[in-house]
């Protein structure tokens, strides 16, 4: 296969639409439904070098601590990657916002002292692939921290995210898939879980499709 056969799109997520969407709903769900809480405990402790990936607007970038050395941030939608870079230069640590998918990081092996998925893996398209990847980039013993939604515990729920995942809830919401499993694809991928805890966002009321979410550590074995 050549070199040229396996390159990622500059662009290799296209949803104009939900990334303006996602660009309003996502700070509004950060101040009033506390996201930012989460964003906050995700990262806190953090240091070295570290590469985020779907780092959509550059919510997270205002969290990092100070002892981050440096940010590699991977955004494929254009429209996503501009308000991450305006985020970035208002950021408290280095951050350089880079164009790629997750599949295919444009970085070296094993340059990382930590990795960041956030709100991710429901929308990539191809899991296993993006976490091997993780896993190349990451140095031996490094981690990765997570916070996703997935897979309802309850059978009615799971049976419902099962079918809007064939049916509407892609299109609509740019590629998301509710019923994935974050915990085991990462367990899957060779990371070792050190800690994480489930919850619901929100965590009092209605129950959505995406409110079921893991939040926690991973160690590269």
């Amino acid at each position: 296969m050549s070199p040229r056969s396996t390159r990622v799109p500059r662009d290799a997520v296209h949803h104009p639409l939900f990334a303006r969407f996602y660009a309003r709903f996502s700070v509004s769900a950060d101040t009033k439904g506390g996201i930012g809480a989460f964003r906050t405990e995700l990262l806190t402790g953090l240091s070295g070098r570290v590469i985020e990936i779907g780092a959509g607007n550059g919510l997270n970038f205002a969290h990092y601590p100070g002892a981050v050395s440096e940010v590699v941030a991977i955004e494929p939608e254009r429209h996503l990657r501009r308000l991450a870079t305006d985020a970035a230069l208002r950021a408290d640590v280095p951050v350089d916002v880079v164009p790629g998918a997750a599949e295919a990081l444009p970085v070296k092996s094993e340059a990382f002292d930590a990795a960041v998925a956030s709100l991710v893996l429901c929308t990539v398209r191809d899991v296993p692939r993006a976490l091997a990847e993780l896993h190349r980039v990451l140095r031996p013993g490094g981690e990765l921290r997570f916070f996703e939604h997935g897979s309802a515990p309850s059978p009615g729920m799971a049976r419902a995210q099962r079918v809007l995942d064939r049916t509407v809830w892609p299109l609509l919401f740019g590629g998301c898939h509710t019923a994935r499993g974050p915990l085991a694809a990462i367990e899957a991928a060779g990371f070792a879980p050190v800690t994480y805890r489930s919850f619901t966002v929100p965590e009092q009321g209605p129950r959505l499709p995406s409110s079921y979410c893991v939040l926690g550590t991973a160690r590269r074995v």
